[in-house]
């Protein structure tokens, strides 16, 4: 039948829409019911798969799911499986709880394809209990032999933090594959535990790009960036081809360390591979070069990019606040706001910093206020040291204490120590007392604060306050010096 055709060939929701509505006018749908409606409800869970559903809302989208499964006469096992499957591709799992729920109760067989569609499901809620209800139903009825279920029950039980019951699936069964391997590592990476997953890595009959690029995104989020640049260097020997979460990890793990040459390779390799680079390995090399100094660098690709994300405008944005180019901050952020990209706490974070290092105190201000009011982005901790911090540092002492004593949570270390960096540079002992009170109240192990104390006292010649500040740090057994560090690659050694 054509129209079967048809259907199949839609590209859009909108289009489905029209196909479903021509069957209906033209009295089509009648006639051939169960293969229309069979072939509509397969088309639009292959378009929600592909993120082809802009132009609706996923309540609209699974309202109208639950009306073409309510239309097909005498549903079957594969109809109930496309329907818990269009719930979890929508972020319903709750919903597709409850059709598996009625799926049993039809007591309609159940085959190697619903398990892992509502194990999924089950990931999505964090529910422990229905995940171990559901390993007994896997067990009872003979399908954990199957490597989809034996999979998905290994991402449920690391996604609820029972990555050691993981484990014991993994090893219990004979039917393990690189697919079981990798959700295992990927467990193991997200519950930190490196140097399991490391040794799992290293045991694999065989990997593929997706082992490689989980462990070396967990050596990167876990800032061991040396084992991650030295594992993707590893793979690049071996001939395999890093996906975008494995190059942009190495690009976080070199900008981390400042290796500006090892990230210049890394990018020459994207070049030379004709490897398209999207928001987010454009956000990988924004961000590597801003970190290591080559702010212009930086700029050129950043302004290369045709489909920027907030995660992009964000590395931009951080990077010039970091060597101080306030004016041009400004610039970005007012273009970013001009082509519609929503600003978040990390955007006025930088916006921040760069008015901080510019001296721009009357720009930040306005920023401060205008973030809940006008761009409905919530102030956090971060955002009120951050203003505290410059407010203080421009001499403003008395509005630093207000903005302080104005914070939801009554001010943190962050906040009280940079009053006390401010005060120190304005030679204001009285306040100065108070921040540090504050900072070894919140804060006991942290030894910096006495030896801000202990430089004020020696600058004002209050030699008895300095020598008591000093007894004070001794006796305090859980205060730790800050030893300071800093890094830079000279060269190849």
């Amino acid at each position: 039948m054509s129209i079967l055709n048809v259907i199949k060939q839609c590209k859009s929701i909108k289009q489905l829409h029209q196909i479903h509505a021509h069957t209906i006018t033209t009295g089509l749908l009648p006639h051939h019911k169960l293969a229309i409606l069979n072939n509509i409800i397969s088309t639009f869970t292959s378009l929600i798969s592909k993120n082809n559903n802009k132009t609706c809302s996923n309540l609209s989208l699974a309202t109208y799911a639950l009306s073409l499964f309510n239309s097909i006469p005498n549903p079957t096992t594969f109809t109930y499986n496309t329907l818990i499957r269009i719930h979890t591709l929508l972020s319903s799992p709750l919903s597709a709880v409850h059709i598996f729920s009625s799926l049993r109760r039809l007591s309609l067989p159940l085959d190697f394809h619903t398990y892992p569609l509502i194990l999924k499901a089950c990931s999505q809620i964090h529910s422990l209990s229905l995940a171990q209800c559901l390993h007994s139903q896997v067990i009872k009825f003979g399908f954990l032999a199957d490597l989809f279920v034996l999979n998905s029950l290994i991402r449920v039980y690391s996604v609820n933090d029972r990555v050691n019951d993981a484990h014991k699936v993994f090893r219990e069964s004979s039917y393990r594959d690189v697919v079981s391997y990798n959700a295992m590592i990927d467990g193991f990476v997200k519950s930190f535990h490196l140097d399991r997953a490391r040794e799992l890595f290293d045991e694999m009959p065989r990997r593929n790009e997706v082992s490689w690029g989980t462990m070396i995104a967990g050596y990167s989020h876990a800032k061991l960036c040396r084992e991650a640049i030295q594992l993707f260097n590893e793979m690049i020997s071996l001939n395999f081809v890093p996906d975008n979460i494995a190059l942009v990890s190495v690009l976080s793990a070199c900008a981390q360390l400042g290796e500006l040459e090892q990230g210049r390779f890394v990018h020459d390799y994207i070049s030379r591979n004709g490897i398209r680079v999207d928001s987010y390995l454009t956000t990988g090399l924004v961000d590597l070069y801003a970190k290591c100094g080559c702010v212009e660098i930086a700029r050129e690709i950043f302004e290369s990019c045709k489909d920027k994300d907030v995660f992009t405008w964000n590395a931009m944005l951080v990077g010039l606040a970091i060597h101080g180019e306030g004016l041009i901050l400004l610039d970005y952020f007012s273009r970013m706001v001009s082509e519609g990209i929503q600003p978040d706490g990390i955007s006025f974070l930088g916006l921040l910093i760069g008015c901080s290092h510019a001296g721009l105190v009357s720009e930040a201000r306005k920023f401060f206020n205008e973030m809940e009011t006008v761009y409905g982005v919530a102030r956090e901790s971060k955002h009120y040291g951050c203003m505290a911090d410059m407010l203080a540092r421009a001499g403003l002492i008395d509005e630093s204490v207000e903005l302080i004593k104005g914070m939801p949570s009554g001010g943190d270390v962050f906040a009280w120590g940079g009053l006390l960096g401010g005060c120190r540079i304005h030679g204001n002992v009285e306040i100065a007392k108070q921040a540090a009170q504050q900072v070894m109240e919140i804060k006991p192990e942290d030894g910096g604060v006495y030896s801000v104390m202990a430089n004020i006292y020696a600058n004002t010649e209050q030699w008895d306050d300095l020598v008591k500040i000093r007894k004070l740090l001794g006796s305090n057994r859980r205060a730790k010096k800050i030893i300071a560090s800093s890094l830079i690659r000279l060269n190849r050694n």
